[in-house]
């Protein structure tokens, strides 16, 4: 009896610790997909472009989802991002002690209704 309560404690605890694993995976992802448009699309160089708010509001709440993956940040700012493949942009923010931070952003992927990108944690 005692080697059964021992084997389901193990397996319970795998359980967790996987359980744990897939949820952290799951939330820390770094790339985005975004629909471009009336509401989230400027003109840059005459391109669609992804509106800074957008980039900023979606690193914010992606960047620290979870304590153990990495620290908050804060007063995230972001330039307009140019809906085209390798576009490259830095927003700015703090951490947690108020130390500044450059988060970089790059477009992986876009076409006429939607970018893909993904930021940097740093």
């Amino acid at each position: 009896m005692e080697r059964k309560s021992f084997i389901i404690t193990g397996v319970a605890v795998a359980a967790v610790a996987v359980g744990g694993g897939a949820l952290t995976y799951a939330v820390s992802g770094t790339e985005s997909t975004t629909g471009l448009d009336r509401s989230t699309t400027v003109t840059v160089d005459g391109h669609k472009a992804l509106r800074g708010t957008i980039v900023a509001g979606r690193t914010s709440s992606k960047y620290s989802p979870l304590p153990w993956i990495g620290g908050d940040t804060s007063v995230v700012k972001c330039p307009d991002l140019k809906a085209v493949a390798g576009a490259k942009v830095t927003c700015s923010a703090k951490d947690d002690d108020g130390k500044d931070l450059s988060v970089p952003v790059t477009v992986v992927k876009a076409d006429a209704t939607s970018v893909t990108w993904k930021f940097e944690r740093v």
